[in-house]
């Protein structure tokens, strides 16, 4: 798996070569700015980016922003941004297109090597990888709006699951729980919240991420 990582910090740069080229990834780039970093994704079309979301010279959104870019030349380049705060701003900015191949990990995530590299995985295959505090703020501000509160408790955990990319096998070992009983409720959800079901497990997290966010 071909590599561009966009960090400006040396030490968690470095650390994040190391841990990448650890499980079998090549780096062909590693960066500390904006225009750095769209030169490599355009350039080097690499099968995944992993992009912090601040980064020189404005210190603001420029590494989302040579992403999105480089997105825009080359549709569904996979991205995963990293951030050190639960915006939710940036989170709808790169759902946008809808497309999957997207990820947003909150930078302490990193420091759990596993749920790290599956992520990575997760977003270069074409999936879709949300840190939990962003479910967890996307699910807050729907409750608020009535948007979820018609689901059971269980109906809940599952959901938030679900938005984070998990698969029906992956929910059901988390919540210790057999798959025909995520898929019922998964059904009911879908019901509910007024998604029609679907069968790919990457549109099925796009759809309700998609509710999660309006």
């Amino acid at each position: 798996m071909r590599v561009v990582l966009a960090e400006d910090l040396f030490l968690l740069r470095d650390g994040l070569m190391r841990t990448l080229r650890e499980h079998g990834c090549e780096v062909v780039a590693a960066v500390d700015n904006g225009p750095s970093l769209l030169r490599a994704l355009i350039q080097g079309r690499p099968d995944v980016a992993i992009v912090d979301v601040r980064l020189p010279p404005t210190f603001t959104d420029e590494g989302l922003r040579a992403a999105l870019e480089a997105r825009r030349v080359h549709p569904g380049l996979p991205v995963l941004v990293l951030s050190q705060y639960v915006d939710q701003l940036y989170a709808n900015e790169l759902l946008a297109d809808g497309e999957g191949a997207v990820g947003y990990l909150l930078k302490d995530r990193v420091t759990h090597t596993e749920q790290f590299i599956d992520a990575v995985r997760q977003v270069a295959a074409g999936g879709t990888a949300m840190d939990p505090k962003v479910i967890a703020k996307l699910l807050a501000r729907s409750d608020a709006r009535g948007g979820t509160q018609s689901l059971t408790p269980r109906e809940h955990e599952v959901l938030e699951l679900m938005a984070a990319g998990r698969s029906n096998a992956a929910v059901a070992h988390r919540l210790h729980i057999s798959e025909s009983a995520v898929a019922k409720h998964t059904a009911s959800i879908f019901s509910k919240l007024g998604i029609a079901p679907s069968a790919d497990d990457n549109r099925r997290v796009l759809a309700v991420l998609a509710h999660l966010k309006r």
